[in-house]
């Protein structure tokens, strides 16, 4: 009985008819292309997602803080003697 070891190559391997060599990484970055043209419509994406999300958060604030006075108001009507 053959004993399996990481130094033969494995059944995928023994099996996979379109073998492709590895390719060689060469630290380069490419520019132009899908890949660029993408990247930078989603960061215009992001920028506006940004902008509306920040507009989103301060309306949020100032009707929090003016609900908030209203309530204290309120109260301080209440409470008050003449």
């Amino acid at each position: 009985m053959e004993r399996n070891n990481s130094y033969g190559t494995s059944w995928a391997d023994q099996w996979d008819n379109s073998y492709a060599a590895p390719t060689v990484y060469d630290g380069s970055k490419k520019s132009g292309g899908a890949t660029a043209k993408y990247r930078e419509k989603m960061e215009m994406g992001f920028g506006k997602t940004k902008a509306v999300a920040s507009n989103g958060v301060r309306k949020v604030k100032t009707g929090t803080s003016h609900g908030l006075q209203w309530i204290k108001d309120k109260y301080h009507k209440t409470t008050q003697r003449h």
